[in-house]
């Protein structure tokens, strides 16, 4: 069946794979980004795309007052948003803080509340698949700052998941290890730091955004259907098990 999908924070690693999945079922995609260059650059004059802030409730109110003047009906969402804040929590500025919060889990916030109003308005039903984090799940150091906006994250997907059931909104999440993909250019930059992030993975080894994209897929497929409130790690073991040191 084909959808129409929005598509959050486009021009990231993650969030390109997922276009390429898509569109090899030709679904319909409506693309956001803050940078209107890159996502020009990107994908050219293919698909519906937005300049928006979407870690604000105006640049998300901005995202769906140009959805509704395009007449567009939505009734699948992908947020992709998101970055890496690492260090430890004493040494942590306030400015680091809220812009971490601000684009993992505040934008979470505004863009699922607008997603599910343009549902209830279209009387359509719906999914959303966010993007979360193994260290929502488990304590690895310098971390605090993503492990607290990604387990909110979480705890947002599963109450609105519980809240809009009974109106056929399905909303998930998919929480991956760390990805092959620019925004972690700077913990992969040579071969002895790819070679110690490998390892530290039951499943050794550095995630791939094409294996996170499928699954994002699926769940916001038809033979999801009775998928909702769940939160899939796919993160080589790293949450569960702890690899064996030889």
């Amino acid at each position: 069946m084909k959808k129409t999908v929005l598509i959050t924070g486009a021009t990231g690693g993650l969030a390109q794979s997922l276009v390429k999945r898509l569109i090899i079922d030709h679904h319909q995609l409506v693309l956001v980004s803050r940078d209107s260059k890159k996502l020009e650059e990107i994908y050219g004059d293919q698909h519906t795309q937005i300049a928006a802030d979407c870690s604000t409730a105006e640049g998300v109110k901005h995202i769906f007052d140009k959805i509704e003047k395009r007449n567009i009906t939505l009734n699948s969402m992908a947020h992709c948003v998101g970055n890496i804040r690492l260090g430890a929590l004493h040494r942590t500025s306030e400015a680091d803080l809220l812009d971490c919060l601000s684009t993992n889990l505040y934008s979470a916030i505004f863009t699922l509340s607008s997603f599910v109003a343009h549902l209830k308005k279209s009387s359509s039903d719906g999914a959303a698949v966010f993007v979360s984090s193994a260290a929502a799940i488990i304590g690895i150091p310098n971390h605090e700052l993503i492990s607290a906006a990604k387990g909110g994250l979480e705890a947002l997907v599963r109450s609105a998941a519980a809240t809009y059931a009974a109106s056929n909104i399905r909303i998930n999440a998919v929480s991956p290890g760390l990805l092959n993909t620019p925004a972690s250019a700077n913990l992969l930059s040579s071969e002895l730091m790819r070679e110690i992030a490998a390892k530290q993975y039951p499943i050794k080894g550095i995630g791939n955004a094409d294996d996170v994209a499928d699954l994002m897929a699926w769940l916001l497929s038809e033979k999801a259907l009775r998928v909702t409130g769940q939160i899939w790690s796919i993160d080589g073991g790293f949450s569960a098990i702890r690899p064996l040191v030889k």
